[in-house]
């Protein structure tokens, strides 16, 4: 599994925002795209899949911008990734894919290797949270 530069660079965004909003405050795109070196039309891109998971909230006006649609603490990387991504699994295991015996998911004898695998690699994103990132990253600046 290789999660993909929209996934890389929606976290990093996630990360950003997180960072850089206080209570009642929020970031443009264009902050978080030139902190990230990530272009604008792409981040967009980005910011409407987070929206849609409700990760995101975007906040009119002239000051407006984009923040948290709940608390750090409360956003896993897995939470994330998903919106971005969709389901993180290692292998196509399904009945209407060829990846498995030719359809033939009942009798896969690796079947469950690629659930167990898929299914830590989830429990660990999910493990960390947006505000440990963004102290990290905070830490980082300082």
């Amino acid at each position: 599994m290789k999660v993909s530069t929209r996934g890389r660079y929606g976290l990093r965004a996630m990360v950003d925002i997180a960072a850089n909003t206080r209570e009642g405050s929020c970031v443009s795109i264009g902050c978080v795209a030139k902190r990230q070196n990530i272009s604008e039309g792409y981040l967009e891109q980005l910011i409407s899949l987070l929206k849609k998971a409700g990760l995101v909230k975007s906040i009119r006006g002239a000051q407006g911008g984009y923040e948290l649609a709940k608390p750090p603490e409360e956003i896993t990387v897995g939470d994330i990734l998903l919106a971005i991504e969709g389901p993180m699994n290692l292998v196509d295991c399904d009945t209407k894919s060829e990846a498995c015996s030719g359809g033939n998911c009942d009798k896969c004898a690796t079947k469950d290797v690629w659930e167990q695998l898929s299914n830590s690699i989830m429990y660990t994103a999910n493990g960390i949270t947006l505000s440990q990132l963004a102290d990290n990253y905070i830490g980082m600046q300082d």
